[in-house]
């Protein structure tokens, strides 16, 4: 087993073990939480958290590690892991199952390895640079699959998710060019989707289920996960400075794109 064999087990492991503290604490109905605003602060982070990151700290007990609960543990060498204990909090708290825990090991500041288990439906991902996207052990693209279906396959039948920051919605300017992105793209798509768990959406993009994913100013726990996972998976992206777009194909990516040009932002 190589070094990033064992990388990739390790956060496979972590997110098994997040995940089956949320799962039980979702099936028991866990609402105690911190309410604000625009967010939420579950105890079931904190939980899921605690029985992570011995899974990782026992493993590699070098390695730099960011936790979105208990913060930075510094480390030596290339490897930092950044560690998600439950993404999409609000959706958790609300009773919905689109959540997950995930992890993202970065290798001199490029992502390497990225999983995440969605502890409602049991589904797992994982993707490594270089080596693609598996989906319950399954390789998996972003090719659009919808063109199963035949023809009618175009933007216009789209589904796309849109992944905000924590922060942007306190920042009036920040707010007001996300809003002129969901009206650009409204008027281009089918659907658009305010992502609460940017993971999970993420793993729908990867496996061809949406056809396009748009980033701005995107929290770094979920950023690395979701940009290797469309990497991986094939899908065409684009950025430009805060903004990020990710598509099933280079067509739709360049409509997205031009959507996004014509906004008012």
């Amino acid at each position: 087993m190589t070094d990033h064999d064992q990388i990739e087990a390790v956060a496979r492991a972590a997110v098994l073990a997040g995940g089956a503290e949320l799962r039980a604490r979702y099936r028991d109905g866990d609402a105690e939480a911190e309410y604000g605003a625009h967010d939420v602060k579950a105890a079931a982070d904190v939980a899921a958290e605690s029985r992570m990151l011995p899974v990782v700290r026992e493993a590699f007990p070098d390695h730099a590690v960011f936790a979105e609960e208990a913060g930075e543990f510094p480390g030596d060498g290339p490897y930092r892991w950044i560690v998600d204990p439950l993404d999409g909090t609000n959706d958790f708290a609300a009773g919905l199952p689109t959540f997950a825990s995930s992890v993202a090991v970065l290798r001199e500041g490029s992502p390497l390895v990225a999983a995440l288990h969605q502890p409602a439906t049991g589904e797992t991902y994982v993707a490594r640079s270089g080596e693609g996207v598996r989906y319950g052990g399954d390789r998996v693209t972003a090719a659009d699959a919808r063109a199963a279906a035949g023809p009618g396959s175009d933007v216009a039948g789209a589904t796309v998710a849109v992944i905000v920051g924590r922060d942007v919605p306190r920042d009036p300017a920040l707010a007001a060019e996300v809003d002129a992105i969901r009206g650009a793209l409204d008027d281009r798509v089918k659907r658009v989707l305010d992502s609460w768990a940017p993971t999970v959406h993420s793993g729908l993009l990867a496996r061809g289920r949406l056809q396009g994913l748009v980033q701005f100013h995107p929290d770094e726990e979920e950023q690395a996960v979701t940009e290797l996972l469309a990497t991986e998976a094939g899908a065409a992206v684009r950025r430009e400075g805060d903004l990020y777009v990710a598509a099933a194909d280079e067509a739709t990516l360049d409509e997205l794109w031009a959507a996004l040009d014509e906004a008012d932002r």
